[in-house]
């Protein structure tokens, strides 16, 4: 039996602000194993802003469909920068924390919080060198602090996170955050999950695709097939220690890792 009735796989962007329209911001949905249809923002401008796909998937989510959404950047950080900011060990406190520090959900740049003309991200960094245990097992994911190099979630990562706050706050408990909100997942929940599409994206054509595009196909539809034929179940219960399963619970897992 499957766990959920719809898949959506999000490539995501942290160029620009909150509410620009983004070519890099692209969006995957179907609802069987039939092949992924890319979802067009709900305003009539070409591309989607973040703004627009926090606001959609509150939207979306409210529906009684169980939903599987995976974003493609980081949901948490090392626990060295929980120690190096002297944090508490809870998902809930970091994201409101960072969204005071690097208040990415407002109307402007990432950069401008990294160059101190905005927020206060000064007193909230990380270093390049510092990797989550997700990130050290899957090999070829690189560090959430790792900005300006090619293949790097750092931006997208500090542009998403507010918005994970924003999907919580608005959502509460009809939204399952794996794997903060616990490995298994409850009968009809929907879920948002970390994931990355380079895992998954050579086991499709691209086609006609741009790379951004195929990205969040990738999602969707490895996931949908994943669910339908081969146990999805399984991904949400890696193989980890208890002490691993407890850090992740703070730094986040990265599906299918």
């Amino acid at each position: 039996m499957s766990l959920f009735e719809r898949y959506i796989g999000i490539d995501y962007s942290g160029a620009e602000t909150p509410n620009s329209p983004l070519k890099g911001l692209r969006v995957f949905h179907t609802e069987d194993l039939s092949k992924p249809d890319e979802v067009p923002p709900p305003s009539n401008r070409k591309y989607w802003s973040r703004r627009e796909i926090a606001e959609w998937l509150v939207f979306e989510l409210r529906k009684e469909i169980p939903t599987f959404v995976g974003i493609d950047h980081g949901f948490s950080f090392p626990l060295r920068y929980f120690d190096q900011h002297q944090l508490s060990l809870n998902w809930d406190t970091f994201l409101i924390d960072f969204q005071k520090h690097w208040p990415t959900d407002q109307n402007i740049y990432v950069d401008f919080v990294r160059n101190g003309a905005e927020g206060n991200g000064a007193a909230r960094m990380g270093h390049s060198r510092w990797r989550r245990l997700t990130e050290e097992r899957s090999i070829k994911a690189k560090s959430v602090f790792h900005f300006d190099v090619p293949g790097s979630v750092a931006k997208s990562t500090h542009a998403g996170l507010p918005w994970l706050l924003h999907i919580r706050h608005n959502l509460g408990d009809r939204i399952h955050f794996w794997p903060f909100d616990g490995w298994d997942i409850p009968e009809g929940r929907s879920v948002i999950a970390e994931s990355y599409p380079a895992l998954w994206s050579k086991d499709f054509p691209i086609e006609d695709r741009t790379q951004d595009q195929h990205d969040a196909f990738s999602i969707a539809a490895w996931v949908s097939r994943a669910d339908h034929l081969e146990g999805l179940a399984s991904l949400f219960t890696p193989k980890l220690s208890q002490a691993d399963q407890a850090t992740a619970r703070i730094e986040g897992w990265i599906l299918g890792v």
